[in-house]
């Protein structure tokens, strides 16, 4: 099949190129705008208890938790003096009148609420609500921010809540994305210009790479219009799509060069690239794609955000590769190598420093591999005290208005006025005394500030403040609903303690407790309860799809297991780095205490997606070699030999695409560059360079074993190369002193 795709790239060239054009063009025309499209929610479980208390607060009472807050801070004297009450007064009235603001309630407005004024008395808050859905709230916040962000001669006022925070992030991302872009694209090009010598064969990947960006784009942009997408998904089609087309064409390029130096005329090069690293490239998407493909199993949109984009970019990469490109190469033939800034001298085979690495690591497979296991287990220790949470203002730089709102309502006031937990009864026909009851026990547990319901607010057990007028806002026709403010920091364990011991508190009717607390606790259910069948199925159909790859059994268990001792190394690093701050100066981000909880998660499926990336494209070799000498020892090296500088290359582009992400504002977007270069790199050097090896060398003609019925089931079902494809050489030296299999034994 793929001989004959290639034969069609060849011959139908000019059309395919003229066909990838258009495409090129009215993808770029339709996606250009995706990101006014895209949200920046999705953190949320929609079926979990915190979301069904919001829901149904919107139902029942047109209301929620306040989005908007204005710290108004006094230039001169308190909050109460005479000019600052007016000020804060005629804002008040202002805010209320905006279209879709509403339940606008403030210190001066509530006749000197205590909880909505500072310690120090020189500030008061201004509580709003945005309603309607996250893009709605986005766009009324983009306006109202700017004209409320100001100076009087009384006052200063800023912005903050949760969705100018939230506001503010995505703008970050969408700058913070261009400039990466901007970092990205010319150190790649250097470097594949030092790895193809030629800046007409180092331009062909950045084009791959740019095809699928673009094309991914519109994807997003169809999709968006028939689901919730997340802006963060942007930042992953952009760094995939350079890596991944980057990889990709480093493949077919490198082996087209391989096959005309080899004696082919370049159209016969074309056919064999897309026969043998077409093959490879088409495995590697396949076990990619499935890798990203788990995240649709979770409940948030966020991390299925990120399964579109990654589906999209694999699809769009590979097709790229194995036919826009071979027809790319098939129109320029030997002008590939136009532009030669430098010449690399070809070795001697067997002399170069992979295969000479491989040599050594087989000579002494046991220690190695123990000494290297253990070191990755040691740089994973760290990841056993990871602390889950969820993002909040405190992913911006400490300069953003919003994060300065944010950092002084929890520095200089008691409460949480604005991360209050709504407690809802949608079906209570509850008498007074069994609300006042319910709630003179919520506002004894630790971590509540103060309780507001129907029948006035309560502290410590006992009644503070009767109700008033605006008691109102609490009854419906059979429903009523309390709020308690706490006084605990909603994304810690406090606040994750004081959701269990609200949810525990007994109650004379069925409760639905929300807030930003119970949604931590909810969305880390969601994802931890749905992490096992995400894993299963990322094990078993890259272990189905290596097992038709190589017709082993011990192979792709092997890369499985390499794959995530790498990856319990890169775990532990970002705990030690991003949870208990080590660096924090030097990468200029704040420490919280919390890893995101959707991080680790959308990074592993990320990153076992390019380990096997890699693994594929090195398994493709040596298995070529294995068919053709039968020499286990001498395939491993020169495996590893041929793969081991382009698989490097590969590492180093993909790890600077991260690296210029992990330059972002944003914590969890620069946790995610720097976590995924480094599981890059870490995979292409350590894990390829000797661990690989090692367990070859161990396993011996094991490798290549299975059941004859699995070896039966292999013949009829597994993919490989056509037979033109595999050129059969002399067997070399060999390392152990073993004779030499025969050629096909134990394979099939």
């Amino acid at each position: 099949m793929l001989h004959r795709l290639g034969e069609f790239t060849v011959r139908r060239r000019r059309w395919i190129l003229v066909g990838a054009l258009v495409f090129f063009v009215a993808a770029g025309a339709f996606g250009g705008k995706v990101a006014k499209s895209l949200s920046t929610g999705g953190f949320d479980d929609p079926g979990s208890e915190s979301s069904r208390a919001i829901q149904t607060l919107h139902r029942e009472f047109g209301t929620g938790n306040p989005n908007v807050v204005l710290l108004v801070r006094a230039r001169h004297g308190t909050v109460d003096s005479p000019a600052v009450r007016a000020e804060g007064l005629r804002l008040t009235r202002q805010l209320a009148r905006e279209r879709g603001v509403d339940a606008v309630v403030s210190y001066w407005s509530l006749r000197g609420a205590p909880p909505l004024r500072s310690t120090d008395s020189t500030e008061g808050l201004v509580l709003a609500r945005i309603e309607g859905t996250d893009d709605t709230v986005r766009d009324r916040v983009e306006d109202i921010s700017p004209r409320y962000t100001l100076a009087t001669p009384d006052v200063t006022v800023g912005v903050g809540g949760r969705a100018e925070v939230f506001r503010q992030v995505g703008t970050t991302v969408e700058s913070d994305l261009q400039k990466a872009e901007k970092l990205s694209i010319p150190v790649t090009m250097l470097l594949l210009i030092l790895v193809f010598g030629s800046v007409v064969a180092a331009g062909l990947p950045l084009l791959i790479g740019g095809f699928a960006i673009v094309g991914t784009f519109a994807v997003l942009q169809v999709l968006s219009s028939l689901t919730d997408v997340s802006i963060f998904s942007l930042n992953l089609t952009t760094a995939m799509s350079l890596g991944l087309g980057i990889d990709y064409a480093l493949f077919i390029v490198s082996r087209y060069r391989e096959e005309v130096r080899g004696g082919l005329e370049p159209r016969d090069a074309v056919v064999r690239s897309v026969e043998t690293a077409g093959r490879t490239v088409l495995f590697s998407a396949l076990t990619v794609g499935v890798s990203l493909a788990a995240l649709l199993v979770f409940p948030l949109y966020f991390l299925r955000s990120f399964a579109y984009a990654g589906i999209a970019v694999v699809a769009l990469a590979a097709t790229a590769a194995v036919v826009v490109l071979p027809a790319m190469i098939a129109v320029l033939g030997k002008r590939v190598d136009s532009l030669v800034l430098w010449r690399r001298k070809p070795k001697p085979e067997g002399t170069g420093f992979w295969h000479r690495l491989a040599t050594v690591v087989m000579r002494r497979p046991g220690p190695i591999a123990i000494g290297i296991v253990a070191v990755l287990l040691l740089l994973g220790a760290p990841f056993l005290k990871v602390n889950f949470g969820l993002p909040d203002d405190r992913v911006l730089p400490q300069g953003a208005s919003s994060r300065v709102v944010q950092d002084q309502i929890r520095t200089q006031f008691t409460s949480r006025e604005i991360n209050t937990m709504p407690v809802v009864a949608p079906d209570a026909t509850a008498q007074p005394a069994q609300i006042a009851s319910y709630a003179t026990r919520l506002s004894l547990v630790p971590g509540v500030a103060r309780v507001d319901a129907l029948t006035g607010s309560y502290a410590g057990g006992r009644l503070v403040f009767p109700p008033n007028a605006a008691s109102a806002r609490f009854k419906a026709p059979n429903a009523t609903w309390l709020s308690v403010v706490p006084n605990v920091e909603p994304m810690s364990d406090a606040g994750e303690t004081l959701v269990r011991d609200l949810r525990a508190t007994p109650a004379p009717f069925d409760v639905l407790i929300g807030g930003d607390a119970a949604q931590l606790v909810d969305s880390k259910h969601a994802l931890f309860g749905r992490v096992p069948l995400a894993l299963g199925l990322i094990g078993l159909v890259t272990f189905v799809v290596l097992f038709l790859f190589t017709g082993s059994l011990f192979v792709p268990a092997k890369a499985v297991v390499l794959n995530l001792l790498s990856l319990t190394a890169t775990f532990g690093a970002m705990v030690w780095v991003f949870q208990q701050g080590h660096l924090s100066g030097f990468l200029n981000f704040t420490p919280t205490g919390l890893i995101d909880t959707t991080t680790p998660i959308t990074m592993f499926c990320i990153a076992f997606g390019l380990s096997m990336d890699y693994e594929v494209f090195l398994l493709s070799r040596i298995r070529e070699e294995y068919l053709a000498s039968g020499d286990n020892v001498r395939s491993v090296a020169l495996g590893l030999e041929r793969t081991g500088r382009l698989v490097t290359a590969a590492a180093a582009t993909l790890a600077v695409v991260f690296i210029a992400f992990a330059t972002s504002q944003i914590t969890f977007i620069k946790l995610l560059g720097v976590g995924l270069a480094l599981a890059v790199v870490m995979d292409a050097t350590l894990i390829r360079g000797t661990l690989v090896p090692a367990f070859m060398r161990l396993a011996g003609r094991a490798n290549w074993w299975a059941p004859k019925w699995l070896r039966r089931v292999h013949d009829r079902i597994g993919l490989r190369e056509a037979p033109e494809a595999i050129r059969p050489v002399p067997a070399g030296p060999v390392v152990d002193g073993t004779e030499p299999a025969p050629v096909g034994e134990l394979v099939s």
